[in-house]
């Protein structure tokens, strides 16, 4: 499976108003491939949304390189491509509407690239389908709920054919309705549409569903593995100040008091299934 980004010696640093510099990443090395569900998860301050800007390139590394779909981020000429590459959605869906109507907003970044009319309505009408909200096509954004709000920025995220979907904690502002909603769409992305998702977020129960998780902490990568794995080092997840999903929880104290289970289990299903047996 080839890559589609590559991080070597990443390093980034702010410079405060004091002219004091601190590192916001320090030594990153990582390799994503293409068709994979990469979540990224750490305590507050860890460096999460630093590096997704890195993957579109709205940020540079001040040390080592970022190369997305075999193209430096820090080469200018490369950047317009890049961001077609990998396109990026916010926290806050409010941020990235533009438009009066659901239609005319996914339309937004087709007709700034200068599309045909009849492809611009192609690619809105197969982005909304791909989130659910075709039968929305013509509300008013402001009107949505949060949850429909966050997957009507994702489609016109969609609508410019990314291969890769870069997402800063898109449902940090959610219900949890409405953080299913998001979540449920972007898995069906990755797994029927064939896309790159790079998902950050701080809520653990949401990175069961990745095919790999990564810890940050204080710009470091602390951890890198798939779920199953990660979620086994509660004693090293809660160093960092993070706690893992209730289940992997109680899985975890069931085996403290003694109780014979299996250590990788991390649903509520494969419990039942596993005392019951």
């Amino acid at each position: 499976m080839s890559e589609i980004i590559r991080a070597e010696g990443l390093g980034f640093r702010y410079q405060s108003e004091d002219a004091q510099e601190s590192w916001a990443l320090s030594d990153i090395n990582l390799s994503i491939n293409r068709g994979e569900f990469l979540t990224v998860l750490g305590p507050n301050g860890s460096g999460k949304s630093t590096l997704a800007k890195h993957f579109n390139a709205l940020l540079l590394p001040s040390a080592g390189a970022v190369w997305v779909d075999g193209l430096c981020t820090s080469d200018e000429a490369n950047r317009w491509r890049i961001r077609q590459t990998a396109g990026m959605v916010f926290q806050n869906p409010d941020n990235q509407i533009v438009a009066t109507t659901v239609e005319e907003d996914v339309a937004f970044g087709p007709e700034n690239l200068g599309m045909p009319s009849a492809e611009i309505r192609d690619r809105v009408e197969e982005a909304l389908s791909l989130v659910g909200m075709a039968s929305f096509r013509r509300h008013a954004p402001h009107l949505l709920s949060g949850g429909q709000k966050q997957r009507v920025a994702i489609a016109g995220v969609i609508a410019m054919r990314p291969q890769c979907l870069i997402l800063d904690e898109p449902t940090a502002m959610l219900d949890p309705r409405g953080r299913k909603e998001v979540l449920d769409t972007v898995s069906r992305l990755n797994r029927e549409e064939g896309i790159t998702v790079i998902y950050i977020t701080h809520f653990m129960e949401e990175a069961m569903v990745a095919d790999r998780v990564l810890i940050l902490n204080q710009g470091r990568t602390e951890l890198d593995g798939g779920p199953r794995e990660i979620f086994q080092r509660v004693e090293e997840l809660r160093a960092v100040g993070l706690d893992v999903p209730p289940v992997v929880e109680l899985v975890w104290q069931l085996r403290l008091a003694g109780v014979e289970i299996k250590r990788d289990v991390m649903t509520l299903d494969e419990l039942v299934e596993t005392l019951c047996s």
